[in-house]
């Protein structure tokens, strides 16, 4: 069978798949909330196209600051230190994150970026070395020898190349994705775009992020949820890598399009980044 029939049957397949589901009451309100933040992300959508400014220095003093903020501060200066890159999905823009950028900052932390990508990119690999020039810029700047990162979608995707394959342990302390095709989709098959084929289950770049990775040393928290409609199925956002330290989290009801807004989500992460060491504190559940 040729390979173009070979996509159209997994397309088939995933569609197969996603109606079967369609009609599951978490679905159904993971659909109505989805609805709802896309509808405020689309208001929001052109704020993001006029660019953002570069982050303030980081503010390592106690005063204007906010109890939360201050016990951060004051707890463990080197986590409110650490700098925070957010990278988006693909055809989305800084705007996603606007939720996470506001409650990080009243948790505390001090240095938050953006990095952004046009939706034109048509490959994985050349996008993650920007992100690392990024990344080694970033830590110059404010002084700190290490970030985090926290990737929506393709987003994720892309700092975990960075990460594994670049080198980029040296300067990532914790990279969070969230809706990450880690183990590719079969949504993918439906559209030939050059970058969408690099996140099908059978792609080269899939191949190559399952080489080992001996002495990787970036701890991986990966947030997938059981109604996402672009992963398809949901378990291929889970990180399946013996050499990787990740943690799966399995989040109930959520959309694709809503896990960078959604509050529980956002509190997890938050919780995690305040802590520097190997652990991963009030992430709730973890599957394997």
């Amino acid at each position: 069978m040729s390979s173009w029939q070979d996509d159209i049957r997994g397309a088939l397949d995933g569609l197969a798949y996603g109606a079967r589901s369609a009609l599951m009451p978490s679905v159904l309100h993971g659909a109505a909330v989805e609805l709802g933040w896309l509808t405020t992300h689309l208001a929001m959508y052109p704020l993001g196209l006029v660019g953002r400014a570069p982050a303030p220095p980081a503010r390592l003093n106690l005063a204007g600051l906010g109890p939360a903020q201050r016990g951060l501060l004051v707890s463990d200066v080197r986590a409110a230190g650490t700098p925070i890159l957010l990278a988006h999905g693909i055809i989305d823009n800084h705007t996603v994150f606007a939720l996470m950028r506001r409650h990080l900052a009243r948790r505390g932390f001090s240095s938050v970026h953006t990095f952004s990508y046009s939706p034109l990119t048509l490959d994985v690999r050349r996008t993650a070395e920007r992100m690392g020039r990024e990344i080694e810029a970033i830590c110059e700047a404010s002084g700190s020898d290490q970030i985090h990162v926290i990737g929506h979608s393709l987003g994720g995707l892309i700092a975990r190349y960075y990460v594994q394959r670049l080198g980029g342990d040296s300067h990532v302390h914790t990279c969070v994705t969230l809706g990450t095709p880690h183990q590719g989709t079969v949504a993918a098959k439906l559209l030939p775009w050059p970058l969408v084929k690099q996140v099908r289950p059978d792609s080269d770049l899939m191949a190559e992020l399952a080489e080992p990775a001996p002495d990787c040393r970036t701890r991986f928290i990966a947030f997938y949820s059981d109604v996402d409609q672009l992963i398809v199925p949901q378990r291929r956002a889970r990180i399946r890598h013996p050499d990787l330290i990740a943690s799966n989290v399995r989040v109930h009801g959520v959309g694709h399009l809503s896990l960078p807004f959604h509050g529980e989500v956002v509190h997890r992460i938050t919780g995690a980044l305040t802590h520097l060491d190997a652990g991963t504190p009030d992430l709730g559940p973890k599957t394997a």
